[in-house]
């Protein structure tokens, strides 16, 4: 199954990069945000199934606080990708997951498909990738190993 995912990065190069990856993985991307009002704003507009997100943003270290608003309010599931993992509070900001920068891009290509496959199978087919870090409330759910295939 195809998601529709909303990247939230300042950085525009980076922001492209994330856009070439999930394209090349056969996903759609609804929008690029670069700040968390703005991801909020295209996330109740273009209904996104994942959001990447960084926790600092073009209006700060606002990630967190997005992410929050995207899972919560949209029901969106939100991965991390941040060189600032400490600025992530202990609920994960109700995000799935953590992928710290930098990342190779093998890495987060293999992140994103795992949690398609646990958004859409809502199990994973594989292991989980060894760069990505599950929140505690989806470590139980998506990393036992009596939920693989």
């Amino acid at each position: 199954m195809t998601l529709n995912i909303l990247i939230v990065e300042d950085e525009a190069i980076l922001a492209v990069e994330l856009e070439c990856i999930i394209r090349e993985l056969g996903h759609n991307v609804v929008g690029i945000a670069a700040s968390s009002s703005d991801a909020i704003a295209l996330a109740s507009r273009k209904q996104p199934d994942l959001a990447l997100v960084d926790v600092n943003l073009k209006d700060g270290p606002t990630g967190p606080d997005a992410a929050r608003k995207l899972a919560e309010e949209g029901q969106v599931a939100v991965l991390f990708t941040t060189s600032n993992p400490d600025r992530i509070p202990s609920d994960f900001a109700k995000a799935c997951g953590l992928v710290t920068k930098p990342y190779s891009e093998h890495g987060l290509k293999a992140a994103i498909t795992f949690l398609s496959e646990c958004l859409v199978e809502g199990k994973p087919k594989r292991n989980k990738p060894h760069g990505l870090v599950l929140a505690p409330h989806f470590t139980q759910r998506w990393s036992s190993q009596d939920n693989y295939a």
